[in-house]
């Protein structure tokens, strides 16, 4: 069985830590250099009940896209609700590893997924990372469909093939309109509306879309009209677990380190309900 510090040297090759955003937090949280591995499980958040999963499942690495400590703090007392997760790792002998967005700008990369999940042909990323000679690196991609199909389709494409929340797909633009090239980005991306612009797409999927960015982006003048599709935060970045945790089979199988390797199917999204507005225009507000 590999030493936890192999494991890590392994993800860090994938994901190298130096590509991570200044701001970010990622690497590993806790955890003995030492210990052995055998079980990992891949998740988007080190939540509570992703803990209690890998307890229950007998994992000694927890590898997550969502940092537990962004910004930092003064106490991992068992009473807050990150000091409860710390101390349930420890006490469990569990390391905690953080993939954040250097899993983003990586080749392939958590949009990579999401495209894959979504049946898309990536064709470049949407913000090139300049260090990389080949340009494959990078945040989002820009990719093709097979063949066009209507905004309405496409967001019941979505729909149906990321993993089910509460929210589901929400779209803002002319659902009849054509969609033949799409740009996408996992988790939240409106931070890259000057990108989506100038990559000349039909449409953009992405999370966490804002009113009033939305509507400015939606608003702008364009050559021809592009549609947002904003989905779950949650589910644009789960299919990266499934890419992550076959790489990291790939490189198990080649050490001969006979991991078990997991992905969690805890649904951490935090909205859990959605009420449909009423439709009928007699309530409309007056």
């Amino acid at each position: 069985m590999p030493r936890l510090s192999e494991v890590i040297a392994a993800l860090d090759a994938l994901w190298p830590p130096e590509r991570a955003e200044g701001w970010d937090a990622v690497g590993t949280v806790c955890g003995d250099p030492d210990q052995e591995v055998t079980r990992v499980l891949f998740a988007v958040d080190p939540v509570q009940d992703v803990v209690d999963e890998a307890v229950k499942l007998g994992a000694g690495l927890l590898v997550t896209h969502h940092p537990l400590y962004l910004r930092g703090t003064t106490t991992v007392a068992a009473g807050t609700f990150k000091g409860r997760v710390v101390h349930t790792l420890i006490k469990n002998d569990i390391a905690l590893h953080v993939a954040h967005t250097n899993a983003d700008r990586a080749d392939p990369g958590v949009s990579d997924a999401l495209a894959g999940a979504l049946g898309l042909r990536v064709v470049r990323p949407l913000v090139p990372d300049p260090t990389d000679p080949e340009g494959r690196r990078g945040l989002g991609r820009v990719c093709e469909l097979d063949h066009p199909v209507t905004v309405r389709e496409f967001a019941a494409r979505a729909a149906g093939r990321l993993p089910a929340t509460a929210q589901g797909v929400r779209v803002a633009g002319d659902p009849d309109a054509l969609v033949r090239t799409v740009a996408v980005s996992g988790g939240s991306g409106d931070s890259l509306f000057d990108d989506v612009r100038a990559a000349g797409v039909d449409a953009f999927l992405t999370a966490d879309l804002r009113h009033h960015p939305a509507s400015e982006f939606t608003a702008v003048r364009a050559p021809r009209p592009l549609a947002l599709l904003d989905a779950a935060h949650w589910a644009t970045e789960w299919p990266w677990c499934e890419l992550a945790a076959t790489q990291l089979d790939e490189i198990s199988d080649r050490h001969g380190w006979d991991l078990r390797v997991h992905v969690s199917k805890t649904v951490t999204d935090p909205w859990t309900a959605h009420a449909a507005s009423n439709t009928d225009t007699s309530g409309a507000p007056n």
